[in-house]
């Protein structure tokens, strides 16, 4: 008997995409018979990339064979089932995936099941996040990789873009890809911060190497001189704007190592509103930021359900009422908070990434600026109202502006 794979996971993947194996079986006797099933055995696990010998199988899934006498089998739902702790919470949150597949059938119908030889694939790491529709599926083979060729910023997790801001009292941790990957290129060796005041030629390194360890494929960066781990001057006004790439090779930039798109960083002056700083969780499981700098208004909306209690001294001698008595009681009142933001003019480019804002499931508002890095940094969820996102562009719309509505998932009173 043998079982053929024909198409299997890249070694890094997006969990919430197809994680598709399809497999095949040439022995006549096997694939004519009508009780022949493909059987996979699908494990998961956190550690190293060759830990999996140590973990029990998890699901086992069978299939009948299909029109063309294969089999197709999709773990997304699985793998995206284990991201179940928030991103505010655990930053390098990876699974590696492993299956084992095999054929089983009956030589008669009393007959018990006959297996065939095992055949099993290479790991493969899961990570939160979503391909695009576009894109394509996330198949071992391909070149230079679909997660690799999907974004001009990878190994940087974000899809830009290119230029972007802060102010002087924001903080901001980004994230880098520095697990293990099919291709060789775009594997980073080291981040590059280069500063305006200081000069292109004054680069600053953080370094790091590639891990198979699950907890220690992303790391984040700092993308504020305020984070404790900033490479350059502490002081935004002796920094002004920056910015930060990728490269490869030698942990030094050489003027022909770069491997990622540059994110540029402009310092901006105070705005006559109040800055409501936003951050959520991007497609690649990561954190994006966007500063809304023009009005923006919070409301705070009651809701109250009531009943009519009987009033009197119905079980006295005498029926007597008091004057602070009521026929309208309320026995729950809660509140909803809702926030209203304005971006000031931006350019199109920032269309992806507002994008990828209104399909996120987790946002927060930056209410007080610190570092997720010591925990000083306050933040409240907030779950997007606006279901519309009319693409602007500077041909059509000339100056670019949106607006976005919020509801805050905590209330006023704290009651569950």
């Amino acid at each position: 008997m043998a079982i053929e794979i024909l198409q299997q996971p890249e070694l890094n993947i997006f969990s919430q995409s197809p994680i598709v194996c399809s497999v095949s079986e040439s022995n006549a006797e096997t694939y004519t018979s009508s009780s022949m099933q493909f059987v996979a055995e699908f494990k998961y696990w956190q550690g190293n990339q060759t830990s999996g010998s140590d973990f029990p199988v998890n699901y086992t899934l069978q299939k009948f064979p299909n029109p063309s006498g294969s089999a197709i089998f999709d773990f997304s739902r699985i793998a995206t089932s284990l991201f179940t702790t928030p991103r505010a919470a655990e930053s390098s949150s990876v699974y590696w995936g492993d299956v084992n597949f095999y054929v089983q059938y009956k030589t008669s119908p009393s007959s018990s099941f006959f297996t065939g030889s095992h055949q099993g694939i290479s790991e493969f790491a899961m990570f939160d996040g979503y391909q695009i529709f576009q894109q394509g599926l996330q198949i071992s083979g391909s070149s230079p990789g679909e997660i690799i060729s999907s974004s001009a910023f990878w190994p940087i997790m974000t899809d830009g873009p290119t230029s972007q801001s802060y102010f002087e009292e924001n903080y901001g941790r980004m994230s880098v890809w520095r697990g293990t990957q099919e291709s060789t290129l775009k594997r980073p060796s080291a981040l590059i911060y280069s500063s305006s005041f200081a000069g292109e030629d004054n680069n600053y390194i953080l370094n790091f190497t590639q891990s198979v360890v699950s907890g220690e494929m992303v790391a984040t960066f700092p993308i504020s001189p305020l984070e404790p781990d900033w490479p350059m001057d502490s002081n935004p006004n002796n920094i002004g704007n920056f910015e930060i790439f990728a490269v490869d090779g030698s942990p030094n930039y050489d003027g022909t190592n770069k491997i990622s798109s540059i994110l540029h960083f402009d310092l901006e002056c105070t705005k006559k509103y109040p800055n409501v700083r936003i951050k959520w969780k991007n497609r690649f499981g990561q954190w994006d930021y966007f500063n809304f700098n023009l009005v923006s208004r919070e409301t705070f909306n009651t809701e109250r359900s009531r009943y009519q209690p009987q009033i009197g001294t119905w079980a006295d001698r005498t029926l007597t009422y008091n004057d602070y008595d009521s026929a309208i009681q309320n026995y729950i009142t809660d509140s909803t908070l809702k926030l209203s933001v304005n971006t000031d003019y931006v350019n199109e480019d920032y269309n992806e990434i507002f994008k990828q804002l209104i399909v996120s499931d987790e946002i927060y508002w930056v209410y007080e600026e610190g570092s997720e890095l010591n925990n000083t940094e306050k933040l409240k969820p907030l779950a997007i109202d606006s279901s519309t996102f009319n693409l602007k562009t500077g041909v059509v719309d000339k100056l670019i502006q949106y607006q976005f509505t919020f509801t805050q998932g905590q209330g006023y009173k704290l009651i569950f």
